[in-house]
């Protein structure tokens, strides 16, 4: 054996977790050391090791490499030192990209393991080194760990195990089948155990693993929604407990969410609602993709690995509408950064590392795929540290038409990419239930390890097969693996898969894991067999595994066997509609609305409030995060996240043109709206809110009103709950009003639900992301303000809605009337789409969290200008002209010259004349009287101050 290490050039890693020790109470740790090892299992000789340092491993400015060799090799006796490596088994992409380089050098083959060296200085003892390794260093989930020096595990080959269990069921009682349900991380109800129990009675025989796993996956929260499709019995109940509304609702989503689109008809919609993502046309011969996922039990568990694959998925999903991927979308909620150790629940990560592995996650699997990281937000709450959220979204394009959808009789099940292991398993159950203490431990087997490097082989192949129409039909490999993939595309035909035929990683795999495993990278194709060996010659120049699985039948059966055993056999409508439909209770009562005036500041000044504000980690500068990762490759990046002189003001959405879209001069806008703050007021207006600000971000990126589609995305608590039903309810219920108000149909959605631990769910969020056309990418708006002298004007009106608003947050105040949304809100964004296509408008940005007050301060600390302006026009009120969060509101700059003529061309629209542009201070004023005067310099100062 060899051990190889390298030194030297990994100091930022060595900061990381020096920075999150003083949150452990190690401020006696002096310094940190980062060391890369390579344990290699073959006969290398000394050159070969030199060689292999100096052109694949090593920099040899910053890094040395030293190698030894013997089992007892690389004892350094350092005086504190914790290495760790992946477990057993657990995918480790860097050492399968050595291994791969062993080969082209034409050197010895070897097997290679990678692991971490931590050296630490100070005064330490061995049980300090341990809470570091376990708190800082090592996800036990997925990793172990030794104190000084560790082992490597070498030689095992990978194979499978024929067995099927028979799991009895026919005579168990009731208690006895919800145990069965429990023990088998099945989260399957009552009656949905009944039904599978009524239905194998029937069959006159028990059901094995391979299909009672079958069924669960098939009928999870999380593939089958039985939550939105539930008929809900809905109380609507006023501040006083009263009753206003008792209704039966068929469906939240027949009726909310897809029911939308009867009342907006759009003819550029493409695919909505009906595959892996929605398809709305783009150019004549160009359609859109747009998918949002989430990975947020995974993220508790795994931060990296959890974030890492809700990437790798969702890029899946783009390919499984047959789009190459262009472009990805992230939107993050954790618990406070800063919040104490010994306030982290046990067998919960703390909030800093829980970011910290997620940032890092997506940054990689994103900069490896070489996609842009385009868009985003981050949001920070005490309700998530317990259950951190994590959406994922990609942006894909596709030659209009070039989707098949229609496997035919005798096509082959083939699938392309990874090989199946356990990791994963159970993935589409584990997010149907709630988090618990011992989560970590008995149910690490949910964690997902990524491959990019895998997935851009898989990614090019793709493009290539739908460009020689290799296939007819094709689907991302997702939650519950082959058999949600292989189920969901067989349903209209039946089909027989042989799990012999699976390509696998880890050893002793049974079939319902081979069948059930959500390992990364892989998709399923139909092929024809005349089709097959072009696809295995596009597959070898790609370096990706196939494997034939089986055929589509025309029986409308899934069979499922293991070489000659017949594993698994059920009828495809009773896999995909045996479940019993859920009736479900909901209430919701509404909360105490008050009008108080704030004409004096609610604690010490106006300063100090709108200062808290921009400090307030949710709002404060993201720059730190925005920057591990890269939007600018492919070239195509118009507007950037970060925008102003110094590209660190905040953006409003992004803009960006496409290679495959040249040169039409066409661009795509994306954005996003998310407010859980004030859906812990009131879910209505959290829905209403978080939709008109999507699409007023996109707006004021100079995106066409008339052209926006929208994504909802909800994670919430136990829908079971009735209180928490009632918030969904509601919430649902907002999201439909406001689109039909805005005409922005929604083409695609996900729900995550059971985010809870130990009964306490965490806010009830929505995220509405957005998607729309620039048809002249030389019309594209930023928000920064660009000139001294520039006139500033708001759109819209201010009304007396401080309920929910982010200053009743931080002021724990409550009460206070919500924002609204209005049908008058689209007329101001076509006037705003047009005014922006003529040339007059200077700078637009959207007003929203914090109101005017925050609004106009980004405004000017991104474009590093300062502002003079008077609200007494706005509102009578001080504080709700300064920190109202009514909605249908956009700050803009304009010339000088042409401010009174365009005032003058709006009759029927709100525009107000509020100050202009200059200087180097911030001062807003109100009927003469100055509410706020602070150094723009001290304004940039607490905005960035809050950066992680």
């Amino acid at each position: 054996m060899i051990r190889l290490e390298i030194r030297g050039g990994q100091a930022h890693l060595a900061r990381a977790v020096l920075e999150q020790l003083p949150f452990m109470g190690m401020e006696r740790v002096a310094g940190c050391e980062v060391v890369t090892l390579y344990f290699f299992a073959g006969e290398l000789a000394d050159d070969q090791v030199r060689q292999l340092c100096q052109h694949v491993i090593q920099d040899p400015v910053t890094q040395k490499a030293v190698w030894s060799r013997g089992e007892d090799s690389g004892d350094c006796h350092a005086v504190w030192a914790v290495e760790t490596t992946r477990k057993r088994g657990v995918t480790d992409t860097e050492a399968r990209a050595l291994e791969a380089s062993l080969v082209r050098l034409h050197f010895p083959v070897c097997e290679v393991v990678r692991a971490m060296r931590y050296e630490f200085r100070g005064d330490l003892t061995p049980a300090d080194l341990h809470q570091i390794a376990q708190n800082v260093l090592c996800n036990t989930t997925t990793e172990r760990y030794a104190l000084d020096t560790l082992q490597p595990y070498f030689g095992y080959e990978a194979e499978t195990s024929p067995v099927a269990e028979d799991i009895p069921l026919l005579e168990l009682t009731d208690g006895e089948l919800i145990q069965t349900s429990r023990d088998r991380v099945l989260s399957l109800s009552l009656p949905e155990m009944q039904s599978i129990q009524r239905a194998f009675r029937r069959y006159e025989r028990e059901p094995t693993d391979v299909e009672l796993e079958s069924l669960a996956q098939t009928w999870s929260e999380h593939c089958q929604h039985k939550t939105f499709k539930a008929r809900i019995d809905f109380t609507h109940e006023d501040a006083q407990g009263r009753t206003r509304e008792q209704l039966t609702i068929d469906g939240l989503f027949h009726t909310y969410i897809r029911g939308v689109n009867d009342h907006v008809a759009q003819d550029w919609l493409v695919s909505v609602f009906e595959d892996d993502a929605g398809v709305i046309r783009f150019t004549p011969d160009l359609d859109v993709a747009f998918k949002v996922e989430t990975h947020n039990h995974p993220s508790a568990l795994d931060p990296f690995g959890g974030a890492h694959t809700g990437v790798g998925g969702v890029v899946r999903d783009i390919l499984g509408v047959s789009a190459r991927p262009v472009a990805l979308t992230d939107v993050l909620c954790f618990g406070p950064a800063d919040l104490p150790a010994d306030e982290v629940p046990a067998g919960i990560l703390h909030p800093r590392r829980i970011q910290q592995g997620v940032v890092a996650g997506i940054g990689d699997y994103g900069n490896k795929l070489g996609l842009p990281t385009l868009s985003g937000a981050i949001i920070y709450d005490p309700g998530y540290v317990t259950n951190p959220l994590v959406y994922c979204g990609c942006i894909g394009v596709v030659p209009h038409g070039a989707h098949p959808t229609s496997p035919q009789a005798g096509d082959l099940v083939v699938a392309l990419g990874g090989r199946t292991g356990l990791d994963g398993l159970h993935g589409a159950t584990f997010s149907s239930a709630e988090l618990e203490q011992d989560t970590q431990e008995t149910l690490g087997s949910a964690v997902q390890i990524g491959d990019p490097i895998l997935e851009k082989g898989l990614m090019e192949l793709v493009t290539r097969a739908r460009d020689e129409n290799l296939y007819t039909a094709i689907t991302d490999c997702g939650a519950g693996g082959f058999s949600s993939a292989v189920g969901e595309m067989g349903e209209p035909l039946g089909v027989e898969v042989d799990l012999a035929q699976v390509k696998v990683k880890y050893p002793d795999l049974t079939p319902w894991e081979l069948w059930l495993s959500e390992a990364q990278e892989r998709m399923v194709l139909a092929v024809p067999e005349s089709r097959l060996s072009r696809l295995r010659a596009l597959a070898d120049l790609w370096d990706v595994e196939v494997s034939v699985l089986g055929s589509f039948t025309g029986d409308h059966k899934l069979r499922v066997r293991y070489g000659k055993q017949t594993v698994g056999e059920l009828e495809m409508d009773f896999l995909h509609h045996g479940w019993p439909r859920p009736v479900l209770q909901a209430v919701h009562r509404e909360p105490a609305v008050t009008t108080t005036a704030l004409s004096t500041p609610p604690a010490g000044n106006w300063n100090e409030t709108l200062l808290a504000l921009l400090a307030y980690p949710s709002v404060a500068s993201k720059e730190a995060v925005i920057r591990t990762y890269d939007h600018e490759v492919r070239g195509g990046t118009l507007v950037r996240p970060l925008t102003g002189p110094a590209l660190d003001g905040p953006a409003d959405g992004v803009v960006f043109e496409p290679l495959e879209a040249w040169p039409t001069g066409s661009a795509i806008a994306a954005s996003q709206g998310i407010n859980p703050v004030m859906g812990l007021h009131d879910p209505y207006a959290m829905a209403v809110s978080a939709v008109d600000e999507a699409v007023r971000n996109l707006v004021c990126c100079g995106a066409d009103p008339a052209r926006i589609a929208l994504l909802d995305n909800f994670c919430w608590g136990n829908p079971t709950l009735p209180d928490r039903l009632g918030a969904l309810v509601r919430a649902c219920q907002g999201c439909h009003d406001a689109a039909i108000a805005l005409q922005a149909p929604f083409i695609s959605g996900k729900d995550s639900l059971y985010n809870e631990y130990d009964g306490t769910p965490i806010p009830g969020t929505l995220l509405i992301s957005a998607i729309g056309m620039v048809q002249d990418a030389q019309h594209c708006m930023t928000s920064h303000f660009k000139m001294a002298g520039s006139v500033i004007l708001v759109l819209g009106d201010t009304r007396t809605e401080l309920g929910g608003s982010l200053l009743h947050y931080l002021e724990a105040r409550t009460g206070g009337m919500p924002p609204v949304i209005q049908s008058q809100f689209r007329e101001r964004y076509h006037w705003l789409h047009a005014r922006i296509r003529d040339g007059a408008i200077r700078s637009a940005h959207d007003t929203s969290e914090g109101g005017l007050a925050v609004a106009l301060a980004e405004m000017a600390l991104a474009g590093r200008l300062g502002v003079q302006v008077d609200l007494q026009d706005v509102h009578p009120d001080a504080g709700h002209a300064l920190f109202s969060e009514s909605n249908g509101r956009i700050l803009l700059e304009v010339d000088p010259r042409i401010a009174d003529d365009l005032m003058r061309s709006v009759t029927a629209l709100p525009l107000l004349r509020l100050g202009q542009v200059g200087g180097n201070h911030f001062r807003i004023e109100h009927n003469g009287a100055a509410l706020v005067d602070l150094p723009l310099s001290q304004v940039v100062q607490h905005w960035q101050g809050a950066q992680d």
